[in-house]
């Protein structure tokens, strides 16, 4: 089967660098917790716990309520960043704190203090619930408003001066339609587009795939924000499916194709985009033996 491995994709460097930190972290005073997924892939989350670091997450709670589940040791803010409550409360317990916030996420939390000292509201786009909208906002609840959609916008003071930025997983297409239309109905609004570079060029890059290409598999964790957004971003071209690894490569979707591309989310392992990479090459669907899907060596998720 031929395959077209586009390119860029897999990890960015804010992930590298989070990845990087916990590893180190293993060698810190016992307990080490991650306040959340450190990036949203279940295979890294798992690869980490086998270093005896522990992911303390659970569905609606904020990092600050996380908090109340760890009363000793050593804590890692996680690459989405977390607001400067996260950082106090774990200070007043007496943890040791390790930040593996992204830089492109710092520069964004920067930005937006800087903001609201020169009496700026700030528009923030993202997706409600994630963390880092969630630390985002956290900065200043009651200036900072989440942009989901343009009702959102709609419900905002058109007399007040205003500065939009984003969630930098966001796709810069819907980035780009959020911020065209505050500026139609905004007469005071100025726009930081903060969609970090690995992000964009990973979608201007799946945007433009060839057009002879038959399929589409997007490699990642479901709960990755940007790996979804690169499969939304296919879909509106061609067929895809988006799994977490090779094994959930269904062969049935292979059948009568003869291209297909490979992309993975900036939190995907290398490793499990490289496995589905290599089984596509050798896939021949007359012979039997090319369907047989290797095993995922757990020491190689974290590279």
């Amino acid at each position: 089967m031929e395959v077209k491995a586009i390119v860029p994709r897999g990890y960015c460097k804010g992930v590298v660098r989070a990845i990087e930190i916990a590893k180190k972290a293993s060698q810190e005073k016992e307990p080490v917790y991650i306040l959340g997924m450190i990036v949203h892939n279940q295979y890294i989350v798992n690869a980490l716990e086998d270093l005896g670091i522990h992911t303390i997450d659970q569905k609606d709670k904020t990092r600050e309520e996380l908090l109340d589940q760890i009363d000793q040791g050593t804590v890692i803010i996680t690459a989405h960043g977390a607001g400067d409550n996260v950082f106090e409360k774990a200070k007043k317990k007496g943890l040791h704190i390790i930040d593996a916030s992204c830089p492109d996420v710092i520069k964004t939390h920067t930005l937006i203090k800087d903001k609201l000292n020169q009496g700026y509201e700030i528009l923030y786009i993202g997706k409600k619930g994630h963390p880092e909208a969630e630390g985002a906002i956290s900065i200043d609840s009651q200036h900072i408003h989440l942009i989901s959609n343009q009702d959102d916008i709609d419900q905002i003071d058109p007399q007040k001066s205003y500065t939009m930025t984003n969630q930098t997983t966001m796709s810069l297409y819907d980035v780009y339609d959020l911020c065209e239309y505050a500026k139609d109905v905004l007469p005071h609004v100025e726009i930081e587009k903060e969609t970090c570079t690995a992000t964009k060029v990973r979608q201007e890059a799946i945007q433009n795939i060839d057009e002879d290409i038959d399929i589409v598999f997007i490699i990642g964790d479901p709960h990755s924000n940007n790996t979804k957004k690169l499969a939304s971003i296919a879909g509106n071209k061609k067929k895809v499916y988006m799994i977490e690894s090779i094994k959930d490569l269904d062969i049935n979707t292979l059948k009568g194709k003869k291209k297909v591309a490979v992309s993975s989310g900036a939190s995907t392992p290398t490793y499990l985009t490289n496995q589905v990479i290599e089984f596509l090459k050798q896939f021949d669907e007359n012979k039997p033996k090319t369907h047989q899907k290797p095993t995922i060596d757990k020491k190689q998720i974290l590279g």
